[in-house]
């Protein structure tokens, strides 16, 4: 590892570990000072530092699960938004504990006051972390090689990254191979879109000899390979592939959790669906749940169930359309609101409770989308190998308006590799999205998608 890597991790560490303690100071002060007392025997010292311990453990692993410190990537508004979901995530927990340890509920005042006092704490953190690594971290001399799909110099401009990556060439990966010296002379970090197997080793093996960085944004092959199980045999190393199939006791605990979630939520959120199915109920006096004809595991049709936001004749033509977003037409005002803090998709608790979805898996597609997508992209079925799910790894990085090409890679990277702590992390990583506009953002009439750009660049081969 060359030295000025080493040094930008230390960098990041060093800001990192300065959060996380000032948090911690923090509710040492709330614990120490209201909290500690209320106990009927109270800690010695070794007993309040476990405290303050524990509180250290749980905010750093929830705010790496949050993606929390990145400050060379993440904007200031995206780490404070990271910082408030960890923290309040961890002050509940600690609140509970809390409570347990004094025997019965404590005031909420002092630990939502220590929360008010952590958030600007961590606005002050975000500001000056990164103004602070920018000003002693030059951008890195960036190269983009594409072959099929083009385009990653503007999503680095549109996402903010330009103090990151400079980029100072971009070219096609035949000019690259000519002279791969010449191409990546001074360069830190090398892009690689869309490129094949044969080419795309022969620049990672380049760029790992010369200690240069390089992201490679990955092919259906790549996703479908990352399912590979290391396997022996004739004395060789050997990778074997199978189709979907997870162990029975992941079966099993995937739909208990699923029976679980499904049941309780309903219950927590029944005055919501109630007061929801009420105002689209008095609007214009259509139906209050929408259904739509959809596929799951190996292509099983269902109909999925959701609180209605369009108008009731939205597809009288009887054409299936994507929504454009807000600005779509045939989206009522209350449709609007509910779609945009996610109200909508409550009914769908309902078909996870009768299994015909899961918490966690792709989203699933309606028929007629499903065939129009495989026309142009075959490997699309393959998301059918997992039961659909009401959210996934394309809900959480992904956004409404990205195309179906991304969304699959991201599908197949989630079946690559099935865990029920695969499922909890991307169900805590769904609450990070739930009040992101841009998840919802819907796809601008004429805009052309990735998946688009792809298959033009193909033809033009």
């Amino acid at each position: 590892m060359s030295r000025l890597r080493i040094i930008e991790k230390i960098k990041i560490e060093i800001a990192t570990i300065i959060c996380v303690v000032s948090m911690a100071l923090l509710f040492a002060v709330c614990w120490r000072g209201y909290y500690s007392p209320q106990m009927a025997e109270p800690f010695f010292r070794e007993g309040n530092w476990l405290m303050v311990i524990l509180f250290y453990i749980i905010y750093r692993l929830t705010a790496e699960l949050y993606d929390t410190f990145k400050i060379s990537v993440s904007r200031i508004t995206e780490l404070v938004y990271c910082q408030f979901l960890s923290l309040a995530i961890t002050d509940s927990v600690m609140y509970i504990i809390i409570s347990l340890l004094c025997r019965q509920a404590q005031s909420l005042v002092p630990i939502i006051v220590t929360l008010f006092l952590q958030l600007l704490a961590a606005i002050v953190w975000a500001f000056i972390a990164k103004k602070w690594y920018f000003a002693t971290h030059a951008p890195e001399d960036t190269v983009i090689i594409w072959d099929v799909r083009r385009g990653l110099d503007e999503l680095i401009s549109l996402y903010g990254l330009e103090k990151r990556f400079k980029v100072v060439k971009k070219m096609k990966v035949r000019q690259c191979l000519e002279n791969l010296a010449e191409c990546f002379e001074g360069v830190d970090t090398v892009f690689l879109s869309g490129v094949h197997s044969g080419d795309r080793n022969r620049i990672v093996k380049y760029c790992i000899e010369q200690d240069i960085n390089i992201y490679v944004i990955p092919r259906v092959g790549d996703a479908v390979m990352s399912a590979a199980k290391p396997f022996y045999l004739f004395h060789l190393p050997i990778n074997k592939l199978v189709r979907y199939s997870p162990s029975l006791s992941f079966i099993v605990l995937k739909r208990i959790g699923d029976i679980v979630v499904s049941l309780l939520a309903l219950v927590i959120l029944f005055p919501v669906m109630l007061i929801s199915g009420l105002m689209i109920k008095l609007t214009d006096g259509g139906s209050i749940l929408y259904r739509q004809c959809r596929l799951t595991l190996n292509g099983k049709r269902f109909n999925i169930l959701k609180f209605r936001s369009m108008r009731a004749d939205a597809e009288k033509d009887g054409v299936a359309r994507l929504s454009t977003g807000s600005m779509d037409d045939r989206i009522t005002p209350v449709g609007r609101f509910i779609r945009s803090v996610r109200i909508d998709e409550l009914p769908q608790l309902i078909n996870i409770l009768k299994g015909e979805m899961s918490v966690v898996g792709p989203r699933p597609e309606r028929p007629e989308i499903f065939e129009e997508y495989t026309q142009e992209m075959p490997e699309f079925g393959l998301r059918l190998q997992a039961k659909a799910g009401l959210t996934g790894l394309a809900q959480v990085y992904g956004r409404y308006d990205t195309s179906p090409y991304d969304k699959l890679l991201m599908d197949l990277a989630y079946i690559a590799n099935p865990s029920v702590i695969n499922d909890l992390r991307i169900c805590f990583l769904t609450v990070k999205i739930l009040f992101l506009p841009e998840s919802t953002k819907g796809i601008a009439v004429g805009a052309t998608t990735a998946m688009e750009e792809l298959i033009r660049d193909e033809e033009e081969q």
